[in-house]
């Protein structure tokens, strides 16, 4: 029986040992992390199901409900043709979030892979990919975004493209500084000493380094590409009208400022509580993976 018991707390042991049982045990102490991933969650979700979870279509008008305010027939009120705010607030949540994570996700692997190659290589290789870095992260991000958008053209496809080319220099900077500094590590030079060279050597055993980085970053950055889409929808580069996306409602509120705030209010706390849970998972992610925090 205690040899039982002696092996199952030695499983225990060994599955808080792992990376991901490691990982959990920090993580689950970030009370403030957890709300905010359920509420990130919840948000995703009532999003994906908007079909389900929205009560009208969100460009359906309704001339007798004009700049109605919140009630039981319509929650968070309707807007100047009468389309319910709650379900254009739900909808709009599929643009939004979709723009974030795709376009943070094309320009984190486009800035993986240009990291790796740059920390790597070194040399000229390096050299040339780092001016690069240089040359976009010169301009402003909103404003490289604001030309890309208007070389392509208004629409919610080339705002991901856009958001996407100005986050690749931020993740090839983040990940040629991990590579550089793994390059150096024992466990790197131990492998190279036994034959493991090239593609086999970065893949195996210093890309796996950078991910801690690159997923906290990732988890930052979509914030920040919620912003810069509502930014240029607000402008009228994003998604164009009757799309229901959270930008673009602000815009066509802002005449009814101080009159029907209904029209404002819901879409700027949409973004401000989907910022807010992506910066404080993301505040928790950093403090469960950095082991220089232990």
């Amino acid at each position: 029986m205690s040899e039982t018991t002696a092996s199952n707390r030695a499983l225990a042991d060994t599955a808080l040992r792992s990376p991901l049982g490691e990982f959990w045990r920090r993580f689950r102490t970030k009370r403030v992390a957890i709300g905010a991933g359920i509420v990130l969650v919840l948000i995703v979700l009532t999003s994906v199901l908007a079909p389900w979870t929205a009560p009208y279509n969100p460009t359906t008008p309704d001339y007798q409900a004009i700049l109605a305010g919140p009630s039981w027939a319509h929650w968070f009120g309707t807007d100047a043709y009468g389309r319910d705010i709650l379900s254009r607030v739900i909808w709009g949540g599929r643009i939004s979030l979709w723009v974030g994570f795709v376009s943070v996700a094309l320009g984190g692997v486009a800035g993986v892979v240009l990291g790796l190659i740059s920390g790597y290589a070194g040399g000229w290789v390096d050299s040339v990919i780092m001016r690069f870095s240089d040359v976009l992260l010169a301009f402003p991000g909103i404003l490289l975004a604001i030309g890309i958008v208007a070389v392509l053209g208004p629409g919610v496809t080339n705002v991901i493209y856009a958001v996407a080319v100005f986050s690749v220099p931020v993740f090839a900077r983040l990940v040629r500084g991990s590579t550089l500094a793994l390059k150096q590590s024992v466990y790197v030079q131990a492998s190279r000493s036994i034959g493991v060279r090239g593609m086999a050597l970065v893949l195996r055993h210093i890309f796996p380094g950078t991910l801690p980085g690159v997923i906290v970053y990732m988890s930052l950055r979509v914030g920040t590409a919620i912003l810069t889409a509502a930014a240029l929808s607000f402008i009228g580069l994003g998604a164009q009208p009757p799309s229901p996306e959270w930008g673009a409602m602000l815009a066509d509120g802002r005449s009814y400022l101080g009159v029907d705030d209904q029209l404002t209010l819901f879409p700027g706390l949409a973004i401000f509580v989907t910022v807010l849970a992506l910066n404080l998972l993301g505040d928790g992610l950093r403090d469960a993976l950095d082991q220089r925090l232990r």
